[in-house]
């Protein structure tokens, strides 16, 4: 049965005879009811200052990348400059970063011209021709860059867990909002799934989207200008023809897998269902010899499986070969480029090295690209699950007017209650009555 609140609500009435909010009623039953393990808590305290965020306006739609971008003002809360400061603080950290990463192919490049200069100065001044300076620039930068990286995680790291505190909160004090109604009609294993995944997607989004994505933008917007400025335009618009080319294939191919990977998850579930079904049924199954029926459906439900795992499994080298086959098209048509400016007397062995270093730079986190998609998508569809969850409208809100109760004697006052677990079995139907205070009444029946 529903608990389906009537037009007819009780009132309980202040002195001044305004409508008394039932919140306030809860919070002081719930202070009254309190465990001894509970006594050092207060009851009515509100949460922190550092973990009240604004409330969402849960008319909106948040399907889709709108979840993603409705999350935002968690991670930019309205009066709290401390969380402002490590977000700002946290990003610069997480530039700086890119900014030695992207220098770092540099100092290693012209170390390369210098050890390979004319020999006969090499052979005179062998001292002298090793690059120190340039070898420990290289050193330090590669230094530099790996404290920021950590700097930036340090200092974001507050900024995550406070963000997931705040929306699993909101999430927490609006499921207590609701009636219950959508607490009989849901499984609170699956309300706690639910928030459970929606919590961690809030991380994976922040680890993969903001410090995975947006630095691989960044350091291929960084290398393009640095080819650009070093080189020509071809070496920039080939890196970035290259990169996105290889992002472009990666998305579409993972979007064509997703289908075998659903077949795999139905025919997985299906083949279990029978055979939990078939064997706690064993005597049935048994008694009217259906075994080999039984098996047979059992197998047909493998074989499906075994047919969707080896097609993703082919997807899946399809993709790898693409993906192999669009960074070394891009590399090989980079270093031959490379090759005709040392022959042209235009760029040094360092360049060559160079371009060849950051190609590689920019590759190498490609190859979690795929996996990183499919985290951010199923991410996305968890977050949509929790505003789901905040789109729920509570049946019975607190009256605009309603006054808080004042502390002393107070009297509870029902007048003409209708209430019933469902619409068409009404079970009180217009009760009044006065509770003073200090008093206990029982409706029995």
């Amino acid at each position: 049965m529903t608990d389906i609140p009537s037009t007819n609500q009780s009132n309980a009435t202040s002195p001044d005879g305004r409508p008394v909010r039932s919140t306030a009623a809860a919070q002081q039953g719930s202070s009254e009811s309190s465990s001894k393990d509970d006594a050092a808590i207060d009851p009515n305290a509100a949460p922190s200052a550092a973990v009240t965020a604004e409330r969402l306006n849960t008319e909106q739609d948040f399907s889709g990348l709108r979840s993603v971008w409705a999350f935002m003002p968690y991670l930019w809360p309205k009066g709290d400059r401390d969380t402002k400061l490590r977000v700002v603080t946290a990003l610069t950290a997480l530039v700086i970063a890119k900014i030695f990463n992207v220098v770092t192919p540099i100092f290693f490049a012209r170390s390369v011209d210098q050890l390979t200069g004319p020999p006969q100065m090499v052979a005179e001044n062998p001292v002298i021709a090793i690059p120190v300076l340039l070898i420990v620039a290289y050193g330090l930068s590669r230094i530099l860059n790996m404290v920021f990286n950590e700097c930036r995680a340090a200092l974001f790291a507050r900024v995550a867990q406070r963000a997931m505190r705040r929306f699993g909160l909101q999430v927490f004090e609006h499921l207590h909002d609701l009636s219950l109604r959508f607490h009989l009609e849901r499984r609170t294993g699956g309300l706690s799934r639910a928030i459970d995944r929606g919590t961690r997607a809030v991380q994976t989004l922040l680890d993969y989207a903001l410090f995975s994505i947006v630095p691989i933008l960044l350091e291929l917007v960084l290398v393009a200008a640095i080819l650009w400025s070093f080189f020509d335009l071809s070496f920039a618009g080939l890196t970035v023809v290259t990169v996105l080319g290889y992002i472009y294939f990666t998305v579409r191919v993972s979007e064509w897998r997703l289908q075998f990977r659903r077949q795999m998850n139905d025919s997985e579930q299906q083949a279990n269902s029978r055979a939990i079904d078939s064997l706690i049924n064993f005597e049935t199954v048994k008694y009217f010899g259906n075994e080999r029926h039984e098996i047979g459906r059992y197998d047909r439900a493998l074989a499906r499986y075994e047919d969707a795992a080896v097609r993703s499994q082919l997807s899946l080298s399809a993709l790898n070969v693409g993906q192999a086959t669009i960074i070394a098209v891009g590399l090989t048509i980079a270093l031959y480029l490379s090759a005709k400016g040392i022959i042209a007397g235009e760029m040094s062995v360092g360049d060559f090295v160079l371009v060849h270093t950051y190609l590689l730079q920019l590759y190498q986190p490609l190859g979690f690209f795929g996996f990183v998609y499919r985290e951010l998508r199923q991410s996305v569809i968890d977050l949509e699950r929790m505003f789901e969850l905040l789109h729920q409208k509570a049946e019975v809100v607190d009256k605009p007017d309603g006054a808080s109760i004042a502390p002393g004697p107070a009297i509870l006052r029902f007048e003409d209650v209708a209430f019933g677990y469902d619409e068409r079995r009404p079970i009180l139907k217009g009760i009044s009555f006065e509770v003073p205070a200090g008093s206990k009444v029982a409706l029995v029946g």
